[in-house]
């Protein structure tokens, strides 16, 4: 699968959300070392489990401000975050047992994070951008695990 390329239409114009789904893509890019046979099985299960770890401090992320500024949508997007977390932990569980996922994790992810960025993260991001101009703090103001882990 060919390198999936950030481009301006990515961006949701929330400069540390960008950041968050720069670096999925980073992730995914890598994981096309997969298919090309240039990552050791260990190495990929590292992958694999950090692009987990990642996400969900993204969603986290970006649930927390949905809830914030009161987005009507927050218990659908929610189920997105959901669905996803839950298909990529079963890509985890079958990489464990052996199988190979790797054409299908790229091709889900690819898939997956276009549609996510271009139709779900689009419906949020103005509200999002005035609550964040008001509280310029907001990341540091989280108080869980992963925005410790990720400062």
């Amino acid at each position: 699968m060919a390198e999936l390329q950030w481009t301006e239409q990515f961006n949701v114009g929330i400069e540390v959300i960008d950041q968050q789904h720069r670096k999925i893509v980073e992730y995914v890019n890598q994981l096309d070392g997969m298919h090309s046979g240039g990552l050791s099985s260990r190495e990929i299960g590292n992958l694999i489990d950090a692009l987990i770890d990642h996400t969900i401090y993204h969603f986290d992320f970006e649930e927390k401000i949905q809830e914030k500024v009161g987005y009507p949508y927050l218990k659908a997007h929610q189920r997105l975050h959901v669905q996803f977390a839950k298909r990529l932990t079963n890509f985890q569980t079958r990489f464990a047992e052996g199988e190979d996922i790797s054409g299908e994790l790229e091709s889900f992810l690819t898939n997956w994070l276009l549609d996510h960025l271009k139709y779900d993260d689009t419906d949020y991001v103005e509200l999002a951008k005035e609550y964040l101009r008001e509280h310029p703090g907001f990341p540091a103001e989280t108080k869980g695990l992963f925005a410790r882990l990720f400062r």
